[in-house]
Formats: structure tokens, C-alpha cells, sequence
């Protein structure tokens, strides 16, 4: 196997440390299961149960190999090649069985390696290929992570029983899994370097919190800095690294100055030298910032203090939606991060909670937190009904339901939970289910190429730009775009871009790998090169997209700008969005399509935050030739010459965004008819006696008065404007100006028999008048309530009961406003 000079040098750093336990020790603990292991592989399935640096993902699959081919799936890309090489050694190879690896960019192998390590997402096209027959032996390592890939793809294996399965886990709950396979179970005892446990909190039950951590983060490394080497922190996230590290780097200034200390970030984003910092030795004294990345997969020599946060952000299902969140870390976790201390000497873990804090004993697994469309179409692939299949969790039936209409929606597959060509299209691109159905969906090759560069764009684990914050860089960057702010033209723009311009703060790293996505799927559609993309025009396409996804359309709250809403969810737009720039003219587009969002919880029980990441402003004239939203008829208006035209709106997320008029005739003619007779506009007289006709019968009817023997009605209550469009249809009036043949005698509502009609009004009047005192009537027969509403009159006394009509069994309220009183 060739690999190149970058992964090279990448995947040394990741073995310093292994290699310093062979220099100490010539068994690793994994070595004590050995026979045992080769034993049972030839008929069984196989859970082992061994902490991360144990040997177990370089030694299990040479003892797996003398039955056939093996394949690692590990949880890392960092991990598949950092193995690979490391098994390249004589060293950890003695036999020299050819090794290989396969991650989404990179295939380092041939038909006769023997050992390949490839990442959960590769392994599971392979296995809808077809081309996981060629291995004896699969190793799923890591799997208490819990990632949603592993837990598929070890579901469609147990279904296919077609290989040996290996289960790697490195905390207590192994036994599930072993019940799960009826597998054997074998654990590997770790090395014996004990972990003092401090934890640093006011009471025992304590749970993990982010307040003020940078500063109690800097005091606690001032208390211990004389007394270890390095110091190896467990954070949440980017934001609460950034600012420890600046807190840190203050606190210890004289000492990075004077070349003997270095603090270093680790997360899913930092630059290649801050990974290589990270993950080799040192003269320096290192402060070692990270995410819990740190936690699995990688190896970091020399630490001999963690600091455990005790927080991380994961994602969860919330109100149907995946938000990230802050959350306290299980108990496997914090197992996980104590056991970085304990490699190659003895060491001390200081956790910023208390001994009781009641944590998760594990974290849930991704399939019980996240969407499951991503999951669903890869089981339909994979010639599996998710339904069907049997997890080690029972999936959540509302994700489960929900993931399902968006696939049958796409038309990805039939009702039988049966692919589609169309679907398996959509599963061949290496990006969410969203952008490759918005992908496939475009009409030309021109905006396929738009939508496959965008979609590389913002299928990379972080960012890929800072938006400028000067005035000038800001009126630069609008040009530079073509006098517009657009998120997701800038997007296309760099990674079609040979250069970026300097001004712009572009993550290169991020750039490279977006870049490498596009070229990917690129080859994968046939398209051109990325260096000979075709130029699109951005109104026809975001035409096409709004064809194909037409709930990606948000428009602007007319009372808060701040917000927009497709009529389903409201979103905000992020703060390094484009979207909220004002154009030089001080003009803030309305509308906009929102390729990308981010679910944060809000504030209070149901209520979630969602940002608006990516962001392409669209006319109100788009929206309205796409026909979305619904037409509704508005005010009829008299013209100057006496004739009158109604309004027709078109209303889409709560607001007009277009209005037309036209004259009225057949059933709009109607519905504007009726609209000027209620408002009386015409014939006056007509609706107060037509609306109070009607009231009382339905009232009529829901006391149990009706008779058939005396009343000629069907027992049926009545809507206002429907009885009316009827009559106004039974007269043949056709025209606001057929009206005149009328009188509103001709409208006549035969409810209650006229011999009862008066007592009854009596008894349940719509209007009573007192002196100075005038109130509409409210009747809520199932509350048995009767509402008085305050319409006119100079009287400040509430009414008193005595005053008004008996309502025998009723209950009385009065409502002047906003305030409502009980009349006793």
C-alpha cells in the first residue's frame, strides 16, 4: 500500500503513544484473549470488551485474518488511515499481511489486501453494492459510540448472517450486545496505572455547568501546573475552547513567550499543525484544549491531569426536530475521559461535578436522538425494510413515521417501503437526502452544477467562511457577488474559485474538502470539471429549486423583520448570514430561500430557536409565479364609475405578497356579494336580521328544543355565509348589480316557528340594554355560560345579576376589554 506524504505524517502523530507502550511492554493487554479469540471466531459471533488503547483494533483483525479477508469499520476517518499505517510496521506486522484502508475521499487497496479499515458510511454503500461478500470477518469497532451508520449497518448485517461479526465496546453495557448477536463475550483487563479521582464541586450532587468555566478551568490549572507535564481539558465546544484557551494564554503568558508551554485546541476543525501539536510528544508543557473527540480514536502521549468539564453538545429529537444542545456527558464517557490519564504512569482526573451527580449511565445512541431519513434510505438501499429490522434499540416510532413521508414525498419509495430508482439515485450522492433530491431535481446541467457546489459547501463538518466585518469589505464582498448578499452564491463562488480573495476569511481546510465533494459528485454525474463550471443564472435557479422544495421558501414577518416563516416554522437568521444586509439603497429582501438550518432549544418547555445558516434572497414576483401559498378573495370596492372589483390575494406564510382585481362574476361574484352584505354595504337592514335569525336557531338546536312535529327545518345548524351563497346561487344573482331586482324580504331564514320565536328571544336575548348600559349576548352552551359584552354606554358599576334576564342554571361573566368579571 502507497499512501501519500500528508496522510503519512498525519497518521504517524496517532502512534507515538502506542509505540511507547511496546518500548515498556512487549504484550498488550489485549494479547490475553488471543487463543481464545481464534478459537470462537470459527463459529461465532464475538463481543469484546477492552478499553481504547488496549491493542485491540490493530491485534483482533491479524488473529481474524487467518480465517479470510477482514474489514474494519472504525468510527474515524482519522482512525481508519492512522491504523492502516501503523499496521504497515514489522513492528505491529510481523507476518506482513497486507493492510488498507477506504474512507470517503481516499481508497488505498486491492483485490488481495487483506485488511482494510474503512469508516461506517463506505462500509454501508459496500454492502448495498454488494461488495461486502468478499470479506470472512467484520469488525465494528468503537461501537460504543453509538453513531447511527454503526448501529444500521451491525442491524443489516444480523439480519444478513452472511460473515463473523466482532463487536468491539469499551464500557460495561457489552453484555447487551452479546444478548443482541448471541454472540461470545470476552473481555481484555487494561493496563494497571491507577486514576486519582478529585471532583471539584460545592456539593456532591452537583451536576456539570458552564458558567464561568474558562475562569475556574484557569484556577484549577494554576493549582496543579507544577505537578504534571500535560494537561489534557475536556470542553463542550469550539466556543467554550476559544475562550479558556485566550484565558489560559493570559494566565500563562511569560511561560509561551519564553518557548516552555504551549495550549493547543482539539477539535473536529483544527489546522493540521495544531493536530500534530496535539498528538506528538513535546519538550513544551502542554495545555491540551478539546472537544470529546479527544476521547476515542486518537492518542495523546504524556497527559497525566484531565480536567473534565463533564459537558458536551449533542444532538436530540425536540418537538420532531434534531437541535444541538448542551448536555451532561454519561457516566461511560466520563469513564472514558478519566482512562486518558492512566496510559503510561499513574495520573489524576479533576471532574467539575459532584460524586453523586446523577449522569446517564450512557449516552443515547444517535438513532434514538436524530432524523432518520439519512437511515431509512440507506436500509431501502441496502434491500432492507427499516421497519423490519431488528436494532439493539427499538427505534422511535414518530421519527420512524416521519422520516418515512418525507422519503415518499421525494418519491424515493413506495408505499411498501420499496426503493426507487429515484431513491437510489439520491443514495449514491455522499451528502444529506435534502440537497441530493434538490440536486437531482434541477432542470439544467448548469443548475446542477450550482446545486452540487453548494451542497459540497455545506456538507463539511465546520464552516467554511467569515463574512467581513468592515464597511469597505462589506460593500467589496456585494460587488463581488453581484450586487446582492447572498449566502449561497458565496459559497459557489469560492469553491469554484482557483484563489479566494484575501479580504474574505476562508478556512482553507474546509475549502479543500468541499472542493474535493464537488469534483467527487462531479464524476459521479458525469458533469464537467470543477475547473470548467458552467455558468448558471441565479434567478432560474433558485426557480427550479423552489419547484422542487418549495417549503425552503421563507418570507419576512411583517411585524418583526427579524423573523421569517414558511407558514409551517419560523426561523431567525444566524448572525454570520448574509441575509440581514441592508443593500445600498437601505432595502432588506423580503423573502428568501434557506438552504441550511440549525435547531437550537429555546427558551422554555417547547419552543426551539431555529437559524437560518444559508440564505438566497428571492423576489416576492418568484414566489408568486412558483403559485405557492393559496389564492383568497379580499374586499370588493366600488369604482368610479359605479361598477366594482374584488381582490384576489395571493397569500403565502401569513402575508400578500400579490394582489390582482378583477371584476366579479360567477362564485367570486358570489363571495363578494355576500362580503358587501354582511358588511352592510348593501341592503343594510338585511344582516343584523339574517346573522340574528340564524344565531337563535343554532342556539335553538343546541338546547334540545327542536320539534319535527312543529318545525319545517331538518334539525341541521347553519353558517351565515354559506346560507347566504345559497340563496344569493338560488336567485340566479350573477352580478353585484342584480341586486337591485331584489328586496331583503326576499331573503327569509324559516328557523324557529314563529308562535315560539318571541319567548324564546325573551328568555335568550342577543342584546340587553340597561340604563347608560348596552351588551351583546354570548351563549357557550356546553360551559353553560352566558357572556355579557360591554358595546356602548356611560356606565362605570358592573351590571348586577338582578338586572339582567334569569338564565336559570347559567353562569354569567361580564366583559368590558380585557377584563372579565363573574356576576354573581
Amino acid at each position: 500500500m502507497i499512501l501519500t506524504d500528508n496522510v503519512r505524517n498525519n497518521c504517524e502523530n496517532s502512534f507515538e503513544f502506542i509505540k511507547d507502550i511496546l518500548d515498556m511492554q512487549n504484550n498488550l493487554p489485549i494479547d490475553s484473549i488471543e487463543q481464545q479469540f481464534k478459537a470462537l471466531l470459527r463459529d461465532e459471533h464475538i463481543v469484546v470488551e477492552a478499553e481504547t488503547g488496549s491493542g485491540k483494533s490493530t491485534r483482533l483483525p491479524l488473529w481474524a485474518a487467518i480465517y479470510g479477508k477482514v474489514l474494519v469499520v472504525e468510527p474515524r476517518r482519522v482512525a481508519c488511515t492512522s491504523l492502516a499505517e501503523y499496521l504497515l510496521t514489522e513492528e505491529a506486522n510481523p507476518d506482513q499481511l497486507s493492510v488498507g484502508y477506504a474512507i470517503r475521499f481516499e481508497h488505498h487497496f486491492d483485490e488481495n489486501t487483506d485488511i482494510i479499515y474503512a469508516t461506517p458510511g463506505v462500509a454501508l454503500r459496500w454492502l448495498s453494492e454488494g461488495n461486502l461478500a468478499q470479506f470472512s470477518t467484520i469488525i465494528i469497532d468503537e461501537f460504543h459510540e453509538r453513531r447511527w451508520d454503526t448501529d444500521l449497518l451491525l442491524a443489516l448485517l444480523k439480519q444478513q448472517q452472511s460473515h463473523r461479526l466482532v463487536i468491539t465496546s469499551a464500557t460495561i453495557d457489552s453484555q447487551r450486545l452479546v444478548n443482541y448477536l448471541s454472540a461470545q463475550h470476552l473481555q481484555a483487563k487494561g493496563r494497571n496505572f491507577s486514576v486519582n479521582v478529585l471532583h471539584h464541586a460545592s456539593d456532591s450532587r452537583d451536576m456539570p455547568d458552564v458558567m464561568n468555566i474558562d475562569k475556574r478551568i484557569t484556577r484549577l490549572v494554576q493549582t496543579h501546573i507544577d505537578s504534571h507535564q500535560d494537561i489534557l481539558i475536556f470542553l463542550p465546544g469550539r466556543k467554550e475552547i476559544a475562550s479558556t484557551q485566550n484565558a489560559l494564554t493570559q494566565q500563562f503568558s511569560e511561560q509561551i513567550q519564553a518557548g516552555l508551554m504551549d495550549i493547543i485546541p482539539l477539535h473536529a476543525s483544527v489546522t493540521d499543525d495544531e493536530r500534530k501539536r496535539a498528538l506528538t510528544k513535546s519538550d513544551k508543557q502542554r495545555i491540551i484544549v478539546a472537544t470529546n473527540v479527544a476521547e476515542t480514536s486518537v492518542t495523546i502521549p504524556g497527559v497525566t491531569l484531565i480536567i473534565d468539564s463533564g459537558l458536551e453538545r449533542r444532538t436530540h429529537q425536540r418537538n420532531g426536530r434534531t437541535v444541538l444542545s448542551l448536555h451532561a456527558i454519561s457516566k461511560a464517557s466520563s469513564e472514558q475521559r478519566k482512562g486518558r490519564a492512566g496510559r503510561v504512569t499513574d495520573g489524576v482526573c479533576i471532574r467539575l461535578y459532584g460524586k453523586a451527580a446523577a449522569l446517564e449511565l450512557l449516552t443515547p445512541p444517535e438513532l434514538q436522538r436524530e432524523e432518520l431519513v439519512e437511515a431509512y434510505l440507506a436500509a431501502l438501499c441496502c434491500n432492507a425494510r427499516l421497519s423490519q429490522l431488528s436494532f439493539i434499540d427499538p427505534l422511535p416510532e414518530k421519527t420512524f413515521i416521519a422520516a418515512q413521508q418525507v422519503l415518499l414525498s421525494m418519491g424515493a419509495m413506495t408505499e411498501n417501503e420499496v426503493i426507487t430508482d429515484y431513491g437510489r439515485c439520491l443514495y449514491q450522492l455522499p451528502i444529506d437526502t435534502l440537497f441530493s433530491h434538490l440536486i437531482t431535481a434541477m432542470d439544467t446541467r448548469a443548475n446542477k452544477e450550482a446545486m452540487v457546489d453548494l451542497a459540497a459547501a455545506l456538507s463539511i463538518p465546520q464552516r467554511l467562511w467569515q463574512p467581513p466585518r468592515s464597511e469597505e469589505n462589506i460593500e467589496q464582498l456585494y460587488r463581488w457577488l453581484g450586487n446582492v448578499f447572498c449566502d449561497a452564491t458565496a459559497l459557489i463562488k469560492m469553491v469554484r474559485m482557483d484563489e479566494c480573495p484575501e479580504w474574505l476569511a476562508v478556512d482553507d481546510n474546509m475549502l479543500a474538502e468541499a472542493r474535493l465533494l464537488s469534483v467527487q459528485m462531479r464524476e459521479l454525474l458525469e458533469l464537467p470539471e470543477l475547473s470548467v463550471a458552467s455558468r448558471f443564472k441565479r434567478d432560474l435557479w433558485q426557480d427550479a429549486v423552489i419547484k422542487a422544495v418549495p417549503e425552503l421558501v421563507f418570507l419576512r414577518r411583517e411585524k418583526r423583520q427579524q423573523a421569517m416563516s414558511n407558514g409551517i416554522i419560523e426561523v431567525s437568521s444566524a448572525k454570520d448570514s448574509l441575509i440581514d444586509n441592508q443593500t445600498p439603497d437601505g432595502s432588506l429582501s423580503q423573502a428568501a430561500i434557506v438552504f441550511d438550518q440549525f435547531a437550537l432549544p429555546g427558551r422554555g418547555v417547547k419552543q426551539n430557536r431555529i437559524l437560518a445558516m444559508c440564505s438566497s434572497p428571492v423576489t416576492l414576483s418568484q414566489i408568486n409565479n412558483a403559485e405557492l401559498g393559496e389564492l383568497v378573495q379580499g374586499d370588493t370596492v366600488e369604482q368610479h364609475d359605479g361598477s366594482f372589483k374584488t381582490a384576489i390575494q395571493r397569500i403565502y406564510a401569513g402575508r400578500v405578497i400579490n394582489t390582482r382585481w378583477i371584476e366579479p362574476e360567477g362564485q367570486s361574484a358570489r363571495s363578494a356579494i355576500v362580503a358587501m352584505l354582511l358588511a352592510g354595504e348593501v341592503m343594510p337592514d338585511l344582516a343584523p336580521r339574517i346573522i340574528s335569525d340564524i344565531s337563535q336557531w343554532n342556539l335553538y338546536l343546541a338546547l334540545g328544543l327542536y320539534n319535527a312535529d312543529f318545525v319545517k327545518r331538518e334539525p341541521d345548524s347553519v353558517d351565515v355565509i354559506e346560507w347566504l351563497s345559497q340563496q344569493i346561487e338560488d336567485l340566479g344573482i350573477e352580478h353585484i348589480d342584480d341586486l337591485e331586482l331584489f328586496e331583503p324580504s326576499d331573503f327569509t331564514f324559516e328557523g324557529i316557528p314563529e308562535w315560539e320565536r318571541q319567548e324564546f328571544d325573551e328568555r335568550y336575548p342577543r342584546e340587553v340594554k340597561l340604563t347608560d348600559l348596552v351588551m351583546a349576548i354570548d351563549y357557550d352552551i356546553h360551559r353553560k355560560l352566558v357572556v355579557a359584552n360591554y358595546t356602548s354606554g356611560n356606565r362605570k358599576p358592573d351590571p348586577k345579576r338582578w338586572e339582567l334576564p334569569r338564565w336559570q342554571g347559567w353562569r354569567v361573566q361580564y366583559r368590558k376589554a380585557s377584563r372579565i368579571i363573574d356576576i354573581k
